[in-house]
């Protein structure tokens, strides 16, 4: 027994279950600021943040009907909370830029129409145009930043914080005496009606976790592009998925108890494979774009 009173199985079911913990809680930050840099949201589908919105309210639902551990619930209720912020910020730059480039296409038409204006005026009106090298030089120096050395290692580095603070958070709680507590106080009977309920919200949590990535897979395929996601954020998503799973499983083997969180098992390491699919489309996009934009000279420009 390597830590007094508990197990090694409790013991590393604890720390991955802090390490996904901590991923859970940062895990907006990186897109936050990634659309906060660009003034814009476009790149995010507003149906992959709406699915995965009422993902995460079954999810509180679940934890008030069946009684969790006051945490537990104060987690999922912070991602409803943080669910909202992202999709707050989403909805305000499409809709301010949704306006301005509305006032600049009538701008735009209002002087091509005018055959009176002095030809300097007109030739003011080419500054909407110059827009246009502003934007690909953004996009370009987006793309090198998911390419370059640099990135990468930040990456890396945030990756590895993540799991040393989560690791640290354990064992601060354990040493606290969180774990002398008694295992499933207050959990509902599996036959009740409040457990059958938080069966069911679980399966319909893990459901939209699975299908909220499909819209933005779509997304990202038919514009052949990730521009405007942060590549930090779904690596985020990546590692509290997978060590949530672990958590589960360096917990316990026994069958009954897998087979009471299944639900949970599906969702989290069945949007894994979601977010492995998005990571081969940063790949190959990326990529993609880098060849056009140095073929055509654009790369050469910036």
């Amino acid at each position: 027994m390597l830590f007094q009173g508990i197990s090694v199985n409790e013991a590393l079911s604890g720390i991955f279950g802090s390490v996904s913990l901590t991923a859970w809680i940062c895990l907006l930050i990186p897109q936050l600021i990634t659309n906060f840099k660009a003034k814009s949201a476009e790149g995010l589908s507003m149906g992959f943040l709406a699915i995965w919105l009422f993902g995460d309210v079954t999810n509180l639902s679940g934890a008030l009907v069946t009684g969790l551990a006051p945490t537990a619930t104060a987690l999922a209720g912070y991602f409803c909370i943080s669910d909202l912020i992202l999709i707050t910020q989403c909805i305000y730059y499409n809709v301010r830029n949704s306006r301005s480039a509305q006032r600049r296409r009538r701008s735009s038409t209002n002087t091509e129409a005018s055959e009176d204006q002095p030809l300097l005026r007109r030739n003011s009106t080419s500054s909407p145009s110059q827009s246009n090298p502003d934007a690909i030089k953004r996009a370009v120096t987006a793309e090198d930043e998911l390419t370059s050395g640099s990135s990468w290692l930040n990456n890396a580095f945030a990756i590895l914080a993540i799991y040393l603070v989560g690791a640290a958070g354990w064992f601060v709680s354990y040493r606290a005496g969180a774990w002398d507590q008694p295992d499933s106080a207050g959990a509902p009977d599996p036959n009740s009606p409040a457990g059958i309920s938080g069966m069911v919200l679980g399966y319909a949590s893990a459901l939209c976790y699975l299908c909220a990535r499909i819209p933005q897979i779509v997304k990202n395929y038919r514009q052949k592009s990730c521009e405007g996601l942060a590549l930090l954020f779904f690596l985020f998503s990546l590692t509290g998925n997978l060590t949530y799973g672990l958590s589960v499983f360096t917990y316990s083997q026994d069958a009954e108890y897998l087979i009471k969180a299944t639900p949970w098992l599906i969702g989290s390491l069945g949007t894994i494979v979601e977010d492995c699919i998005i990571f081969y489309q940063f790949s190959i996009y990326t990529r993609e774009q880098n060849s056009e934009n140095g073929s055509d000279g654009v790369h050469n420009s910036v």
